[in-house]
C-alpha cells in the first residue's frame, strides 16, 4: 500500500510519542524511602538569606520536623545589610529555627556579593557532603535575586557531582518579585502548619514581615487552590533525583 507523506509523518509522530511516554514512565517511579523503610530522614533547606527557607518552605519544614525528621536550614550568608548587623539577623534566624525545630547552618558568603566559582563550589559541596542529606530543597534558578540564583547553582553542582545522591527540589518565594516562571510538580498541604510558618517568618522582625508574609501567604493560598486545600507550598522535583521523599506529604 502506498503511503502519503502525511500518513508517513503521522506514523512517525505516533511512534515517537509512544517512545517518549515509555521513557517518562521508566523514569517516573521514584523510591519513597520513608514509606519503604520507616527510617527518619535528613532534609536541608537552602536559601540565599535567613528567612528565605522559612518563607518558601516554612510549612513543609514544620510538617517534616513534626514527623521526627531532621531539618537543617542552610543560609548562603548571614543576611547582614546596613542598618541591620549580622548578630541581629543570626539571632532572628536562630529564633525562627527554634520555632520550626530546625537547625541553622551558614555557608559563609556575604549578603549581596555571592560568588560562584570553583573554590566556592567545592566548599559548598563539602558542607552538603558532611551533612549527608536525603533531600535538599533549594531556590528556583530563575529568580531576580543573585544570592538566590547563586545558592541554586551551588546546590545543583553539589548534587550533580555527588552522583545525585539525594533528592533535589526547588521552591518559590515572593512570586513576581523574586521567583519567575515556576511550574510545580509537587504540592504540600500546609494548612495546619501555617501558624508555625507565620511565627517563624515573623521572627525575622527586622525584615518587614508584614509586607513579605502577606505576599508569600498569597502564593500559599493560590497553590492551595491548585492543590484543592486551603494553603499549600509548591515544589519542582529535579529530574534524575534518586528518590521522592516529599511524596509522603503531597496533597496529590
Amino acid at each position: 500500500m502506498n503511503r502519503t507523506r502525511r500518513n508517513f509523518l503521522a506514523a512517525i509522530g505516533t511512534s515517537a510519542f509512544a517512545i517518549t511516554i515509555k521513557n517518562l514512565q521508566a523514569d517516573a517511579p521514584y523510591k519513597n524511602t520513608t514509606a519503604e523503610t520507616g527510617r527518619k530522614l535528613k532534609a536541608i533547606v537552602a536559601g540565599g538569606h535567613p528567612g528565605d527557607p522559612e518563607y518558601g518552605c516554612g510549612g513543609t519544614i514544620s510538617r517534616l520536623t513534626s514527623l521526627g525528621h531532621e531539618v537543617v536550614l542552610l543560609y548562603l550568608n548571614n543576611g547582614a545589610w546596613p542598618p541591620t548587623p549580622a548578630p541581629t539577623r543570626i539571632a532572628e534566624a536562630s529564633k525562627a529555627c527554634g520555632i520550626l525545630k530546625a537547625r541553622p547552618l551558614y555557608a559563609g558568603q556575604e549578603n549581596g556579593h555571592a560568588i560562584v566559582d570553583n573554590a566556592h563550589y567545592e566548599a559548598y559541596a563539602k558542607i552538603l557532603g558532611d551533612e549527608k542529606p536525603d533531600l535538599v530543597l533549594t531556590q528556583w534558578p530563575i529568580d531576580n535575586h543573585r544570592d538566590h540564583r547563586a545558592i541554586t547553582m551551588l546546590t545543583y553542582d553539589a548534587w550533580n557531582n555527588s552522583g545525585r545522591s539525594f533528592a533535589l527540589y526547588y521552591y518559590e518565594v515572593s512570586d513576581g518579585e523574586d521567583t519567575l516562571q515556576f511550574s510545580p510538580t509537587h504540592y504540600v498541604d500546609i494548612t495546619t502548619a501555617e501558624p508555625a510558618k507565620r511565627a517563624a517568618c515573623y521572627a525575622h522582625a527586622s525584615q518587614t514581615p508584614d509586607r513579605y508574609y502577606k505576599l508569600q501567604d498569597d502564593v500559599a493560598l493560590f497553590r492551595g487552590v491548585e492543590a484543592g486545600v486551603k494553603r499549600a507550598e509548591a515544589f519542582v522535583l529535579q529530574t534524575r533525583s534518586p528518590a521522592d521523599p516529599l511524596q509522603m506529604l503531597m496533597t496529590r
